[in-house]
């Protein structure tokens, strides 16, 4: 529903064009410094209008705590925190008021709950991810303290330009094109800014892939048989707007190895750590994390809003044509950057609380 997590969890409120986005983190320990400057930074990745081939619509996304820290110290109550909407256009969506736009969320909200909010989407917006990316960015905050844990992620595709797999580089984002569209290889980069100008000036969008890594995770995070580490974040990942597809580890191409090909051998390193040699398994083997990098890509398709016309249908079932018109991004995937890192952090940090009950 509207609750993620067990103990670490965040219940997200609010609407694309009402007040506000909001969201409660609950569960978080007491004690635990906040970096303000660092989650706002990362709702700065998020917020549209930031670059040339994002959304025009102009939101500060400037966010507040409301309770549960002192001297921004969290104490241990339920956290508080908004950002107010300044740059709603509601007007911009009266032509689809009684019509279902092609591949939203539009028909399926309308016939579950008997009416739907027009305006943006409503509950069904990324907008919503605001909520997301702040308690992200607290659970980002918590792992940091306890392990040492570093989640990266990356634009590694757009369309159809692709950079190769880069899990054992540093995360580099050198040149302007590679900053906006969030691909560290400077080639790829330029070509996927230049795919998504030529989308945005033919109506039309992009889709993408969010690489994702997850370093100095420990050992022995999750939760057999039905609270899997892979398994919850497949459902984390797949509960942003927009994903169709989630893997982890070599994926759907180790569906073409041999098993003597894809099994990670086991060795101790000089540090006297057990390790292994190759990472198809992605960091998780039986549900729980073995100590190696986290690593997942996940799918986003193209953008269902067009700048062009489209056939479909109203509220009456009649035929009709949605006009192209308002803002929307050509491409979601480098916005999506900071959600996919938020949402892997809140599965890590939940499942770190849900393992101390696990040791005496």
């Amino acid at each position: 529903m509207n609750t993620f997590g067990q103990i670490f969890r965040i219940t997200s409120f609010g609407e694309s064009h009402g007040r506000g986005i909001g969201v409660v983190v609950d569960g978080c320990p007491a004690g635990l410094a906040l970096d303000l400057n660092a989650i706002q930074e990362d709702l700065e990745r998020r917020r549209p209008g930031q670059s040339r081939i994002t959304t025009q619509r102009k939101e500060p996304d400037q966010f507040e705590i409301l309770s549960g820290t002192v001297d921004n110290v969290t104490t241990g109550a339920p956290i508080a925190c908004m950002v107010w909407n300044k740059d709603q256009r509601s007007k911009d969506y009266s032509h689809i008021e009684q019509k279902f736009r092609p591949s939203h969320a539009d028909y399926t909200y309308f016939k579950k709950y008997g009416l739907r909010d027009h305006r943006g989407g409503g509950r069904s917006s990324a907008r919503e991810t605001i909520a997301r990316v702040i308690g992200g960015g607290i659970a980002k905050q918590l792992l940091a303290l306890k392990f040492g844990i570093q989640i990266d992620a990356w634009v590694a595709a757009v369309g159809t330009v692709e950079m190769e797999r880069y899990w054992d580089k540093a995360m580099e984002l050198t040149t302007e094109n590679a900053k906006i569209v969030r691909c560290p290889d400077e080639e790829k980069a330029d070509a996927m800014v230049a795919a998504i100008e030529a989308a945005r000036k033919a109506g039309d969008s992009l889709g993408g892939i969010v690489a994702c890594r997850a370093s100095n995770v420990p050992v022995g995070l999750g939760e057999p048989i039905y609270g899997k580490l892979h398994a919850l974040l497949g459902a984390a990942m797949l509960g942003i707007n927009a994903v169709k597809g989630f893997e982890i580890g070599s994926g759907f191409n180790g569906a073409r190895m041999k098993g003597s090909d894809h099994n990670d051998q086991f060795y101790t390193d000089d540090e006297g750590r057990i390790r292994t040699r190759t990472n198809y398994s992605g960091g998780v083997q039986g549900g729980i994390s073995n100590g190696e990098n986290i690593e997942f890509r996940v799918a986003f398709k193209p953008t269902s809003t067009l700048m062009r016309d489209q056939d479909s249908v109203d509220a009456e079932g009649k035929s009709t044509v949605v006009k192209g018109k308002g803002r929307h991004d050509p491409c979601v995937v480098p916005r999506a950057v900071p959600i996919v890192e938020a949402m892997a952090a809140l599965v890590l940090a939940d499942l770190y609380l849900l393992n101390l009950g696990r040791q005496v």
